[in-house]
């Protein structure tokens, strides 16, 4: 299950975390958001331990959406070391979800 991140936590969360982490900044009224959901709860699983996904409702949370210059939803931020190294907008497929992570980790 992917983890709730607000912008009171984002620094601990996303921005200390010592592995990668995926980070979906995602609307309520947002249909490509509410599909890819499952998609991202199920790579959490299995990408326990070794990167994390969280999720921030970007209407709720100005200033993280602000910071990182999101305009459009789903926006797929990956981060580490505290620096985003890939991005992703729009809906996306599972295999390349996976390929984001795949690199993440690998540094």
């Amino acid at each position: 299950m992917t983890a709730l991140v607000t912008d009171a936590t984002f620094a601990d969360e996303v921005l200390a975390s010592d592995v990668p982490v995926l980070v979906d900044f995602w609307a309520e009224w947002c249909p490509p958001c509410h599909r890819i959901a499952p998609v991202l709860d199920e790579l959490a699983g299995e990408y326990a331990g070794r990167a994390r996904i969280v999720k921030i409702n970007a209407d709720e949370n100005p200033a993280a959406t602000r910071a990182y210059g999101v305009q459009s939803m789903p926006t797929l931020l990956m981060f580490r070391g505290g620096e985003v190294v890939s991005a992703m907008i729009g809906a996306h497929p599972k295999p390349r979800l996976r390929a984001q992570l795949d690199s993440a980790i690998a540094g």
